[in-house]
């Protein structure tokens, strides 16, 4: 079951021949499936998936898997899903803030002043 849910999850062409239509969306929907994947397993994880062969990929998404089943029962309920993504997308959120707050907070006083805002954001405009 585990092993299906990483299928699904991370190889979008894993469920056999696509039909047209399922093709046509897929292709549509590539933005969709990007976004889905960073959704999952956070930006800076979903990148270094990308450089990762098949095997590997299943390997460290098993693991995952693992992660996310609080119960340890061995299946992914919907509420279980919902909270792994929830936590990837807090990460993602704190560590992209403290990545952009030294460069807003010019002088660095731990403060970000409504000037230093302007001054960071549309300093060349200004």
């Amino acid at each position: 079951w585990r092993w299906s849910l990483l299928v699904v999850l991370a190889l979008p062409g894993a469920l056999g021949k696509p039909t047209a239509r399922q093709e046509r969306a897929r292709h549509e929907d590539r933005t969709g499936f990007q976004y889905d994947h960073e959704a999952f397993l956070g930006k800076e994880e979903a990148r270094s998936f990308d450089q990762l062969s098949p095997e590997e990929s299943r390997e460290r998404l098993g693991k995952i898997v693992d992660r996310i089943d609080d119960d340890k029962d061995g299946y992914i309920t919907t509420e279980e899903l919902k909270t792994w993504i929830k936590r990837v997308q807090k990460r993602y959120i704190y560590e992209n803030v403290a990545k952009v707050w030294k460069d807003y907070d010019l002088n660095k006083d731990n403060k970000i002043a409504w000037e230093e805002y302007k001054q960071a954001t549309y300093g060349y405009y200004l």
